[in-house]
């Protein structure tokens, strides 16, 4: 069955295509020159075998105004085929794209994993779409687990902790998380995950992107973990130029396509981290084994309590956990009257992992804490938490 028409020719991207394929998608590619472009859809799709195609994959070798033409033909005709446009994303062909119906860009030069994740996330809105075609179907709008990693204090593993959570919730639902770092002056999600985005938060925000899903989309950076990433502007400055309503904003979007929404927010208790928490489902409070940071968790989660900003349900995590540091985990929760949910001890495999940038649940490198990190991703499971509802009921720290 041919799962994906491709039209142009450039051998090179083609052989890539292929590989991408053949690395773990089901189906094959049906492939046409650039001259096919003046087909209409029918006629086109009537030289394809099997059912009808998932992905139509317009170039390169494919003028762009004949790319797009044929985009919105295929988008009135069959609306529920997702079309690919090979090429560099410019501001100005964004928009054009996004008006032609195309469902995402890609690179040219975008390497092997790349292409998969991005065919996978395409055949997954055609899935979605040809239910909606179906007589007697009702597609429900299920909004997508927001989950803010918080800790009033900085130096406590948050990044790192929610770079792994992202990473193992990728592989529960792959192509359906975004990692948002929301320590918008000095984010490290982007080295933590060793990625090198085109394009930021601030990107994201932009009336573009902010009236249309598509946009938005564009300026996710893919990561081979079967995740997005939003990463944090590269000059500190930009935080100015981000409200908390678009952050609220933001999240909203990005709540309304993907299943999970993980948000790396910065230390203490900015704006910006106060306009996620109203957003978030779930929270992970983060401590160091240390009484410095202990005492602000609790601080920061009184003052929360008395705004009314504590999410649904909660996850206490202490970071570092360490016999000999002088503290127990029994003396954590005394002070922050709460059980500690995870305790990860100290690890040199994480700290080396971090600044590989290769998270430990990526390579499910064997470790304590690596048990630690897949006890937490657990703890969204759908399945575990029907099992474990007495648990997650509404509960704060008090």
């Amino acid at each position: 069955m041919s799962r994906f028409i491709f039209i142009g020719s450039d051998s090179a991207f083609e052989e890539k295509l292929r590989l991408a394929v053949a690395g773990g998608l089901p189906g094959e590619i049906t492939t046409f020159s650039p001259d096919a472009a003046a087909m209409q859809p029918r006629e086109l799709l009537s030289f394809v075998t099997g059912e009808r195609p998932e992905v139509l994959i317009l170039g390169p070798g494919l003028p762009v105004e004949d790319a797009l033409r044929l985009a919105t033909v295929f988008d009135v005709q069959f609306p529920e085929i997702s079309t690919v446009l090979v090429a560099e994303g410019t501001p100005d062909l964004i928009l054009q794209a996004m008006r032609s119906g195309i469902r995402d860009l890609l690179n040219p030069m975008a390497d092997i994993p790349s292409i998969r994740v991005l065919l996978e996330r395409a055949c997954q809105v055609f899935a979605s779409r040809f239910r909606l075609e179906q007589p007697g179907t009702i597609q429900p709008q299920e909004q997508g687990m927001v989950i803010g990693v918080v800790s009033p204090k900085g130096g406590v593993g948050k990044t790192t902790i929610a770079t792994n959570v992202a990473v193992g919730l990728g592989k529960m639902a792959p192509m359906n998380v975004v990692l948002v770092d929301l320590d918008l002056q000095f984010g490290d999600v982007a080295s933590s995950l060793y990625l090198n985005p085109e394009h930021t938060i601030l990107d994201a925000v932009s009336n573009p992107a902010s009236q249309d899903a598509m946009v938005l989309k564009a300026f996710l950076t893919v990561h081979p973990a079967n995740i997005y990433a939003l990463c944090a502007p590269l000059d500190p400055v930009a935080a100015d130029f981000v409200s908390a309503n678009q952050v609220t904003h933001l999240l909203r979007q990005l709540t309304a396509q993907f299943r999970y929404v993980v948000v790396d927010t910065g230390p203490g208790l900015t704006e910006h981290a106060l306009a996620a928490l109203e957003q978030c489902t779930d929270a992970i409070w983060v401590a160091g084994m240390d009484v410095s940071s202990v005492r602000s968790l609790r601080l920061g989660t009184d003052v929360l309590r008395k705004l009314e900003l504590l999410p649904e349900h909660r996850h206490v995590v202490l970071n570092f956990a360490d016999t000999k540091s002088g503290l127990a985990v029994r003396d954590v929760e005394a002070s922050l009257n709460a059980p500690v949910d995870i305790a990860l001890p100290r690890s040199k495999a994480l700290s080396y992992a971090t600044n590989r940038g290769v998270p430990v649940l990526q390579e499910d490198v064997k470790d304590p804490a690596t048990k630690g990190l897949k006890s937490l991703v657990e703890r969204f499971d759908p399945a575990w938490r029907e099992k474990r509802r007495s648990l997650h009921r509404r509960a704060v720290l008090q």
